[in-house]
């Protein structure tokens, strides 16, 4: 067996030499080639199409993305001014000239502003005090690379605390600390996570969320609290 697999390769090898050193070799090899696919030559055009088709599809794609994105980007202005006016059935679904969050989500979903739409509907509902949607929208955004990430995990953890759901608000805002650590968001993330997490009654887990912020994030505006309150909890622990 190893024998033949030599030989094979052996004469795979003496071929290409043929064709680099021997113009006839080559000339030959060539007409075969020409002759396959005058015999193929629907399947070769056809194979082509494909390939055509599909960097085409891929360009059309991202230029039409690229045109929506711009499109939704101008109706979320106009929502988002909405929103920060605390005028929140508009911002939510439009004033009749202008698309609301709910409208961005429905047709544009698919874009960058599409997907900024369900923080701010989340975002919305949260103030409205409809939890479930704020919820469900918060979930369905996503910025893997943007710090509006940490913020939709601690608004969702907001929403499970006005639901007194405290083992899942602490769960989200732990995961908003974790999300690119910094000196302005995340001892506020930790202090949330402290208070949902000695609220269900996990003193320990509390404990450690302030000693975070008094070890790592010294001048932090939480500091000073957070050291009165790792205080009081080792206290209760010693106990």
């Amino acid at each position: 067996m190893a024998k033949t697999k030599k030989a094979s390769a052996r004469k795979g090898k003496e071929h290409g030499n043929d064709l680099l050193e021997s113009p006839e070799a080559l000339a030959e090899q060539l007409t075969r080639t020409e002759e396959f696919i005058e015999k193929n030559r629907q399947l070769v055009f056809a194979i082509g199409a494909v390939i055509i088709l599909g960097v085409t599809g891929f360009i059309f794609y991202n230029y039409y993305q690229s045109n929506q994105n711009t499109v939704a980007q101008k109706e979320l202005f106009q929502a988002v001014y909405y929103f920060e006016a605390d005028s929140l059935g508009q911002a939510l679904n439009g004033d009749g000239n202008n698309y609301g969050f709910l409208d961005i989500i429905d047709l544009y979903g698919s874009t960058k502003a599409g997907n900024l739409a369900n923080f701010y509907a989340g975002a919305t509902y949260l103030k409205m005090g409809d939890f479930e949607s704020a919820i469900r929208y918060l979930k369905s955004f996503g910025a893997s690379d943007n710090l509006v990430q940490a913020r939709a995990y601690s608004l969702i953890g907001d929403a499970y605390m006005e639901q007194l759901d405290y083992k899942n608000a602490a769960d989200y805002y732990q995961q908003a600390s974790d999300y690119k650590p910094n000196k302005q968001f995340t001892p506020v993330y930790l202090t949330k996570a402290a208070i949902a997490y000695e609220r269900q009654g996990d003193l320990s887990a509390a404990l450690k969320c302030y000693t975070t912020i008094v070890d790592k994030f010294y001048g932090a505006a939480e500091y000073q609290d957070a050291k009165k309150h790792k205080a009081r909890l080792e206290a209760l622990a010693s106990k």
